[in-house]
């Protein structure tokens, strides 16, 4: 179904999800019960397959719902990395 904003003179703007055919042009605000007329807004349409789609909405995701990991990720342990800039050897050390 298809979301569509309302702007209420008092409230401000809000969304609603209606059907295609129960969407009008106004909308009685949630909040106060004013009428509010309903906004032009751009569409939410994607040209992505499925496999980019999903990709795309778990990089999303990681922004507000962080994965926990149980150990650092297996690899070689070198030791910590030293820059090779020499501009970097003027800084203090811990």
């Amino acid at each position: 179904m298809p979301l569509y904003e309302y702007r209420c003179p008092a409230c401000g703007v809000f969304e609603a999800l209606r059907s295609m055919g129960a969407a009008g042009a106004e909308q009685t605000c949630p909040g106060c019960g004013a009428p509010a007329r309903r906004l032009m807004s751009a569409p939410g349409l994607s040209r992505t397959g499925s496999a980019a789609a999903r990709l795309i909405e778990r990089t999303e995701a990681t922004a507000s719902e962080p994965g926990v990991v149980a150990a650092p990720p297996p690899g070689p342990r070198t030791g910590p990395r030293r820059s090779t800039n020499p501009l970097h050897r003027r800084l203090p050390r811990p």
